[in-house]
């Protein structure tokens, strides 16, 4: 089995569903999940800062990672966005080749 990867964004509330939804429309995840509400805490410029944000996880091959830390990179509000990456070694088979044909098609045009 070829192994899959979620790969987790953080980005403001406000801006997470065009986002979410680009990133499936552009069939570089099959599947978006939000978590609507998370608060982080993080350094920047000197000092602690505070955002509300959403978490974003998004399931797509290793064959498309590239290209979406490419895109988050490019379209991202932030200048440093978070996104890391987790392989996943199993999963129910139906929902693995399901994730691996949906990013296999060509993308929607945005």
């Amino acid at each position: 089995m070829e192994a899959l990867r979620v790969v987790l964004i953080t980005i403001p509330r406000d801006e997470v569903k065009p986002f979410a939804k680009l990133l499936v429309d552009k069939r570089l995840a099959a599947c978006v999940n939000i978590i609507p509400k998370t608060e982080s805490y993080y350094w920047s410029e000197g000092k602690v800062n505070y955002d509300e944000e959403s978490i974003v996880l998004a399931k797509t091959t290793p064959s498309k990672v590239e290209e979406l830390i490419e895109y988050v990179k490019d379209n991202h509000p932030y200048e440093v966005p978070e996104v890391l990456t987790f392989k996943i070694a199993e999963g129910l088979p139906f929902y693995v080749d399901w994730v691996l044909e949906e990013c296999g098609k060509t993308p929607l045009e945005s």
